[in-house]
């Protein structure tokens, strides 16, 4: 998953970017409402941990709720889920988070397990989608971030990894290359196409034998289909 932590405390902020680095998610970080108003705005993102209490912008300027960044994004659309990280725990701020249109709230302190098991939950809930996807022999397992194939577990680097996640999540949609470019890219690296291709050239080999297939759709992308 590609998610966006916006969080004004930068040893909290480095934290979470670490452990959900490490379970293999993609991390981009705001500081501020306006670096989360600017992110949200030009990068797709999976799920969004936001933090109410917030500076405007990011060399300071008053403080402001990370709330008003929430809805100026379900005003232009955006249903990104969005998971609430607050040390506010009182009901009527709940209740205005979720009005607000957050998905869920986790009051401050927290553990950093349950922090991503909930984005998991949000996301699958956000897609329609079933902890266990399998498409011909391959098969994924969302909650232990984990491929098998043919019941053995099926190791891959990062990267294709999260290729597979996004076209298994859920499988038979066509992805976009743009899309697939944009989850694995950073705001400070882009992923051009010829590594993408390449990417998916070493995915299909892999595959092979599997009942998996990579299928590119000219034009709009590419979809993970079963192979007879």
């Amino acid at each position: 998953m590609r998610i966006l932590v916006v969080e004004d405390d930068a040893v909290l902020r480095d934290v979470m970017r670490r452990s959900l680095s490490e379970a293999g998610h993609r991390v981009d970080e705001a500081a501020s409402m306006a670096e989360a108003d600017h992110f949200w705005r030009v990068q797709t993102f999976d799920a969004v941990l936001l933090d109410l209490n917030l500076p405007e912008g990011p060399s300071g300027g008053g403080r402001g709720s990370g709330l008003t960044v929430l809805r100026a994004a379900r005003a232009r659309g955006d249903n990104t889920p969005v998971l609430v990280l607050t040390a506010r725990d009182r009901t009527e701020e709940r209740i205005a988070g979720l009005d607000a249109g957050a998905d869920d709230y986790l009051g401050k302190p927290f553990d950093l397990a349950e922090v991503e098991a909930r984005l998991r939950a949000l996301v699958r809930r956000s897609l329609g989608t079933q902890d266990i996807s399998a498409v011909g022999s391959l098969q994924l397992d969302r909650r232990a971030r984990r491929l098998s194939l043919a019941g053995e577990r099926f190791e891959l680097p990062a990267r294709e990894f999260e290729v597979l996640w996004e076209l298994m999540t859920p499988p038979g949609r066509v992805v976009s290359k743009r899309a697939l470019a944009d989850k694995l890219s950073g705001f400070d690296e882009a992923l051009g196409d010829n590594a993408l291709e390449a990417f998916i050239s070493r995915l299909r080999k892999k595959l092979a034998g599997s009942g998996a297939g990579i299928r590119t759709l000219r034009g709009l992308g590419y979809l993970l289909e079963a192979q007879g």
